[in-house]
């Protein structure tokens, strides 16, 4: 199978260590499922290089991605937001960061975390998943969906079974191993 994330990852060293140690491991973490949701936003219309490029920049802009804080962002904040070109200045993108991290406040006081309202959902379909997310989230087209769930470890693929991470993975039990 060609053209998988495998194929051009391992070895490279910006994609290389993403795909080591982040991508379709299971996160536990509500403010690191928030930052994989943000930045899975950022990409569209961009090459994935480009945001692992800006990572750093966007934990800094986006107080390593607290959903309380940004949360409370005003327009002071979406301001500085849009004026810092360490990420990616898209008024859609940065409002849609805001408002979707007041939305997990709302969720979290329903189902107590963000992974919680995920796993409650996990497993249905993806047009069901993106459904969900449309119904709850802005900016979020199938395409974000798919990559954020499959990502974060809800939907599988994120590996090629050949690929040494795969085992890795498996080994953590990620939700998608789960429901098969």
């Amino acid at each position: 199978m060609a053209d998988h994330y495998c194929d051009y990852a391992i070895g490279d060293p910006l994609h290389g260590p993403y795909h080591d140690t982040e991508y379709g491991f299971p996160i536990a973490d509500d403010d690191f499922l928030f930052a994989r949701l943000v930045l899975e936003i950022n990409q569209a219309g961009l090459s994935w290089a480009t945001i692992l490029k800006k990572k750093s920049n966007f934990f800094a802009a986006y107080d390593n991605f607290d959903i309380a804080k940004v949360a409370t962002y005003g327009e002071t904040a979406r301001a500085r937001l849009l004026a810092d070109a360490g990420i990616i200045r898209n008024r859609l993108k940065v409002n849609a960061a805001i408002v979707n991290a007041g939305r997990l406040i709302g969720i979290r006081a329903e189902d107590g975390s963000f992974k919680a309202w995920l796993d409650k959902h996990h497993p249905q379909e993806l047009a069901d998943w993106v459904k969900l997310f449309r119904a709850n989230f802005k900016f979020t087209g199938p395409e974000i969906v798919r990559e954020f769930l499959v990502s974060s470890g809800y939907l599988p693929d994120a590996h090629r079974p050949d690929c040494p991470i795969y085992a890795e993975i498996a080994k953590l039990n990620p939700p998608w191993m789960r429901s098969q």
